[in-house]
């Protein structure tokens, strides 16, 4: 019990730190947790220090991935900025509806729904966030939105990822894992429907959202009907090709009006009469940054493209002993490596050109700066290395936090927790199988990791009190996918990207909130139609 009450110890204090009436910003919350929870785990759990201390190592060196796909994420919003690129975006915006609620669906909903498709690793909120922020909506609702709707996509982002390889250690048959797939889709689609208009209350009065309501539930079926039909024969595609339909059907239906109300209020942003003309030229060039990007993502994202597994060769061309630090290689694709850390079993590994930050970020900011033949890419990177200081020290006493957090196997901090909640739950596990999901992504930031973490305890739950075992498993893979929007990265990421300093814990209050009515719309949705 001693050791129960302490695994929940050290989430407590950093919810606390951070949402109390004069909270900690991050980069003080998350260090100082994990130092608590550092200590717990070797007076407490007594998990050997050597151990602990290469989880450590570990930690530092995995938060080296979000930083640098938030780095690269703002060099790349800087590099539209400075460029004229995102007013160029905004101004063709406007010209095809000044409706705030057809601006937010567009890019809120439908682009971050393909982008997360095609990539994952926050990326979406990162791309999405700067583009409404230029269109003049306030930039810490713009956040919360982006969050928020960065749920729906996640069980098949990054090409499936989740789902095809976070599900992969419990021996489902290809049968099976697609039936998983389909439920998650059929879930995650009745979700959005509640979750994407409690989104928009983050932005735009009620109001709008009852004068638009029908521009809005089109442009969500425009996603979620093809994401559900492609989930019925695949679980690599539905988000990246449910996406890329949705956005060109909800820009047809903004372009036309359909549903959408001529006299919504404009929020004192410029109308579509009032701005200049847009040439397709001059669009084609100011949009380079994002089909760029998301070409550059699809290209090296799909198998079939043969580039994926050029860009995560891992068998080193170079290595050499760090001592007791371990051993150091580099491949040829530039996929780095740490193992054996301090003896133990624990390995390190980074791929720096398939990450999202190199490749395509920052390349294709350097490209904008070219193409559109304004700003200098020394400002941008300075620019850049401004707004990340704080994010570097969050960041990496989040990872920290993580790593030690699921150290241990079974005895693990994180399993301790899942387990504990199971058996508060019992038979009625099904109405709260999604939140053991999200509590993994709140965790580790990743629907992947939090299936790879809690789908074995869930599998377990569910032959022991003989429920549809991949009911539950659909149940946990929507978890982690609605867990995104509380997790302490992608909170982290998206206001370091939108320079929202010490706005963490308030974003993170509203995105909890809309993860519990997703959670009790996904738990209510499974018991009517699978149970």
């Amino acid at each position: 019990m001693s050791q129960l009450i302490f695994a929940y110890f050290p989430i407590v204090l950093l919810i606390f730190l951070m949402t109390k009436k004069n909270s900690m910003p991050s980069h003080r919350a998350l260090p100082l947790s994990a130092l608590v929870l550092y200590c717990i785990l070797l007076l407490v759990f007594k998990q050997p220090a050597n151990a602990t201390h290469a989880a450590v190592i570990e930690g530092l060196l995995v938060a080296w991935t979000p930083i640098l796909i938030i780095g690269g994420a703002i060099f790349l919003f800087r590099a539209m900025e400075l460029s004229g690129a995102l007013e160029i975006i905004r101004r063709w915006l406007n010209r095809i509806s000044n409706n705030p609620i057809a601006q937010l669906m567009i890019v809120g909903w439908a682009f971050q729904f393909l982008i997360e498709g095609a990539s994952g690793f926050g990326t979406p909120a990162a791309l999405a966030g700067p583009v409404l922020v230029g269109l003049g909506f306030p930039a810490v609702r713009v956040a919360i939105l982006c969050l928020i709707l960065n749920s729906v996509p996640v069980s098949f982002g990054a090409v499936g990822t989740p789902t095809w390889f976070g599900l992969s250690e419990i021996g489902l048959s290809h049968e099976q894992l697609l039936l998983v797939g389909r439920k998650s889709a059929w879930l995650n689609s009745v979700a959005a429907l509640c979750i994407v208009p409690f989104a928009l209350l983050m932005v735009v009065d009620k109001k709008a959202i009852v004068h638009n309501a029908v521009f809005i539930v089109l442009s969500i079926l425009s996603c979620t009907v093809s994401y559900i039909a492609l989930a019925q024969v695949s679980y690599e595609f539905p988000s990246l090709l449910g996406g890329g339909i949705g956005m060109v059907l909800t820009v047809l239906l903004a372009y036309f009006g359909i549903g959408l109300r001529s006299d919504s209020a404009t929020n004192g942003r410029e109308t579509a009469s009032q701005s200049s003309t847009v040439s397709f030229w001059q669009l084609l060039k100011a949009s380079f940054p994002l089909w760029a990007t998301v070409l550059v993502l699809i290209v090296t994202r799909l198998p079939a493209m043969g580039i994926k597994p050029l860009l995560q060769l891992s068998q080193p061309s170079l290595s050499f002993q760090l001592g007791s630090l371990g051993e150091f290689s580099v491949s040829a694709a530039l996929v780095l490596s740490l193992k054996g850390i301090l003896g133990t079993e624990q390995s390190w590994s980074h791929s720096l050109l398939y990450v999202p930050s190199l490749l395509p970020f920052v390349l294709v900011g350097l490209l904008t700066l070219r193409v559109q033949g304004r700003g200098s890419a020394k400002q941008v990177l300075s620019q850049t290395c401004q707004q990340m200081k704080k994010p570097f020290v969050a960041l990496l006493g989040a990872l920290l936090f993580v790593k030690l957090m699921m150290m241990g196997g079974d005895n693990s901090a994180v399993t301790l927790i899942g387990k504990h909640l199971a058996s508060l739950a019992g038979s009625q596990w099904s109405f709260f199988a999604a939140y053991l999901g999200g509590l993994g992504s709140f965790f580790s930031g990743s629907a992947t990791i939090s299936n790879l973490t809690f789908a074995a305890i869930q599998d377990s739950i569910a032959q022991q009190l003989a429920l549809n075992r991949t009911t539950i498993l659909a149940l946990q893979s929507v978890g982690g996918a609605m867990g995104n929007m509380v997790s302490i990265n992608n909170i982290v990421a998206v206001s370091s990207v939108l320079a929202l300093s010490g706005k963490e814990g308030y974003i993170l209050k509203r995105t909890a909130l809309a993860m519990l009515v997703y959670g009790l719309v996904v738990g209510l949705a499974a018991f009517v139609f699978f149970m």
